[in-house]
């Protein structure tokens, strides 16, 4: 009979866990989260509660509007909010970084607005077919800012790694993300260039296609962390 456990049986390796340093809230991140409301607002269809059930049919037809505008503003959100958990950062590039962010998001409202009203329910005479290109340029101008400044956070915290202390793992996942945010924010770019390549009445499906690429990358870096992780120790916690 084997009288215990033998000595040479290690134990399971741990996948390797990411330390959130941004444990309270900060002035930056209150600020932030009152900008992004403000701008949720902006989307909002009407302020004004229907007097008529005709009017209250109408406002419902932008509910799709509303909705993927509301939902992208939401991700932009989510990916500042996860970046400050992660670090909880508040130097002065940090600073103007958010600023610059919080500054492209609200103008960045009505062209997104604007963008998928056209796309749920446009009206006749909306937009002429030779202004199609120059929407998607604002568009995608205002797209490729957001994501870039996104980005450039996390280069600035890789830039720090070691003040910050980052493990293996993290400085991993703090590099993959910087490569991944500016990755997304080319599709702006890409979108706004097939816009002036392909004629009407095709600018807008195939500009408007060119977004949906974005799943590649973030497919890519998916994989490549899931894959990556369990090749990093789990370190202990602070």
């Amino acid at each position: 009979m084997p009288d215990g456990p033998r000595a040479d049986v290690s134990e399971p390796r741990l996948p390797a866990s990411f330390r959130e340093r941004g444990r309270e809230i900060s002035r930056l991140e209150g600020f932030s989260d009152c900008a992004f409301g403000f701008a949720i607002t902006l989307l909002v269809v009407s302020l004004d509660v229907p007097s008529k059930f005709s009017v209250l049919l109408d406002l419902l037809r932008g509910f799709p509007t509303f909705a993927v505008s509301f939902a992208i503003i939401a991700g932009i959100w989510f990916a500042q909010y996860r970046f400050f958990r992660r670090y909880g950062v508040e130097d002065t590039i940090t600073v103007l970084l958010t600023l610059t962010l919080l500054f492209v998001v609200l103008f960045y409202v009505y062209p997104l607005k604007f963008v998928f009203r056209l796309a749920f329910n446009a009206s006749p005479g909306a937009i002429a077919d030779r202004d199609v290109p120059l929407l998607f340029t604002i568009y995608g101008l205002g797209f490729t800012a957001v994501w870039a400044v996104l980005g450039l956070l996390y280069v600035n915290v890789y830039r720090q790694r070691r003040k910050l202390e980052l493990t293996a793992w993290e400085t991993f996942i703090t590099r993959t993300s910087a490569i991944q945010h500016l990755s997304i924010s080319a599709f702006g770019l890409l979108s706004a260039g097939v816009s002036y390549l392909v004629p009407a009445p095709f600018t807008a499906p195939f500009a408007g296609f060119a977004y949906f690429l974005i799943f590649i990358p973030l497919t890519v870096f998916s994989r490549v962390r899931r894959r990556a992780r369990q090749h990093f120790p789990a370190e202990p916690a602070a």
